[in-house]
């Protein structure tokens, strides 16, 4: 591989981690938008206390427009924003043969999903 093909290769995976950054940031904002216009149109308090977190009920509260449904899923977008970075990040580096910095993207990924692990009190 010349210099120049590991440019395209490394320009190529800068690109599409660059629009995968922007859509999930453009989506948890939006999310996150429309959550607080909801919970304004309901007169709840910003301060109020957040709803507890319940992923079973997200999708229900998103079909029935309840601000709590929003919120929680543009948090969940905000979240998993830079960990599919790190994802793609892994399987382009392994794609491409650089195996050290492949190693350092899963051991990334690793940190990410055991503080996501502990965070949520998974008992294994």
């Amino acid at each position: 591989m010349t210099l120049r093909a590991g440019r395209s290769v490394s320009s190529g995976l800068d690109h599409a981690i660059a629009r995968l950054l922007v859509i999930g940031t453009l989506a948890s904002v939006a999310l996150l938008a429309i959550g607080v216009v909801l919970m304004s149109a309901a007169r709840v308090a910003p301060l109020a206390g957040a709803p507890p977190f319940q992923p079973a009920l997200i999708l229900d509260d998103v079909l029935h427009l309840r601000p709590a449904g929003f919120l929680w899923l543009g948090l969940i977008a905000a979240i998993a924003t830079p960990t599919a970075r790190v994802m793609a990040s892994l399987i382009g580096y392994a794609r491409g043969g650089e195996r050290s910095m492949a190693v350092v993207a899963a051991v990334i990924l690793g940190v990410l999903l055991l503080s996501v692990w502990l965070g949520l009190g998974i008992e294994g």
